[in-house]
């Protein structure tokens, strides 16, 4: 295959992945519709009704570009939060801020600290930017923070990522050990705290704003596709001190935004009613998960996230095979994380009864088809 002759050496050197492989890309290759997608963290909740009808108001200007200054959007989210609007960058999504992040920070041959097996989306842009990954391993399923403080020190690195509550193991720590890891990192480590599922974490684990918002070195990310059920419209924000989110301007794309996305997450900050709504249901959904799980003879892991990893009691080979079957036979959606030992895991979103009863149906199905050998 045939390709431009001068694209970077950098470039030339990456394989062409993908961090994810999607639904629509497995039933492409399967041949087979999804039925239950319970498996990349979206939720099957949905977005308000309020937030459906602004979107189809926007959608009659999306002929407009949409602010390049994102005005309202952060003022929607500085009321929300109760900062300034200067402490707030907005972005498509955690994925397309932690892109920027690592623009603004890396330069090739540069070490950036993560945990192993942590959000792969995060090592993609790494790579990209020729930076060098030094990874560490989990602890008894939880990101070690002494183990990241550690490498970062032993590395003298710019940049360190830790997620809280974590993807792929939805385990957490608390406030507390999280803003003292803060403190502790050198003032030249910019620490990307990733709060994807903050809205569905227990309340103590979560750092209250004021603690680290005056810490220039302190990023952190957080999103509406998760709770707020907005996956698809691609908004996310930063949050960190004036001078720290004024360099995204520098390297943004400042029309990066979509109209109809924005108008959206205005109006889903606007209905905390419905978003609380979801998260009881997304608790009450992680608590069947964890009983079909156990039913089954799986062990469940506590999780503060919208979805549970299950432990399947042996090895990658077998959680692969329980994913692969789930879909092939039953058209169920699921990931795993994907390193070891985590990779002994499966990982099963959180949704709407229905899919949850295709899971609850198929899943014993297959667990004794692959005892059975067949």
């Amino acid at each position: 295959m045939s390709a431009f002759s001068r694209f970077t050496p950098l470039i030339q050197s990456l394989p062409a992945t993908i961090p994810f492989v999607g639904p629509e890309a497995i039933e492409r290759q399967r041949g087979r519709k999804v039925a239950a997608r319970i498996g990349a963290n979206e939720s099957g909740f949905g977005p308000a009704n309020s937030v459906l009808l602004a979107m189809q108001q926007a959608a009659g200007e999306t002929w407009k570009y949409a602010d390049p200054e994102n005005y309202d959007l952060k003022q929607a989210l500085a009321s929300h939060l109760r900062i300034s609007s200067a402490n707030i960058a907005i972005g498509e999504g955690i994925d397309g801020l932690l892109g920027q992040i690592v623009r603004l920070v890396i330069e090739p041959g540069m070490p950036v600290v993560t945990s192993f097996g942590a959000y792969p989306t995060f090592n993609y842009h790494v790579a990209g930017h020729g930076g060098r990954l030094v990874t560490v391993p989990y602890a008894d399923d939880r990101e070690d923070l002494d183990g990241l403080l550690a490498a970062v020190k032993r590395e003298n690195a710019p940049l360190v990522y830790f997620a809280n509550p974590d993807n792929p193991m939805g385990s957490w720590w608390p406030a507390d050990r999280i803003v003292e890891f803060a403190n502790a990192l050198p003032e030249t480590t910019l620490l990307v705290l990733d709060e994807a599922y903050s809205e569905t974490a227990p309340p103590e684990s979560i750092p209250a704003i004021e603690s680290l918002i005056d810490k220039p070195n302190v990023i952190r990310t957080r999103t509406f596709s998760k709770a707020y059920g907005l996956a698809g419209s691609r908004v996310g924000y930063a949050l960190s001190t004036p001078g720290t989110t004024l360099a995204f301007d520098k390297i943004r794309n400042h029309f990066g935004m979509n109209r109809v996305g924005v108008a959206a997450a205005i109006a889903a900050l606007a209905d905390q009613s419905y978003l609380k709504e979801v998260i009881a249901r997304i608790a009450a959904s992680r608590e069947r998960i964890s009983r079909i799980a156990g039913d089954n003879g799986l062990q469940p892991l506590p999780s503060a996230t919208n979805f549970v990893a299950v432990d399947c009691g042996q090895d990658a080979t077998h959680a692969r095979a329980i994913v692969d079957r789930l879909m092939s036979d039953h058209g169920v959606f699921i990931r795993m994380p994907g390193v070891a030992p985590l990779n002994r895991c499966i990982r099963v979103s959180a949704g709407p009864d229905a899919e949850m009863d295709l899971f609850e149906a198929a899943l014993p199905a297959v667990l004794r088809n692959l005892a059975a050998g067949s």
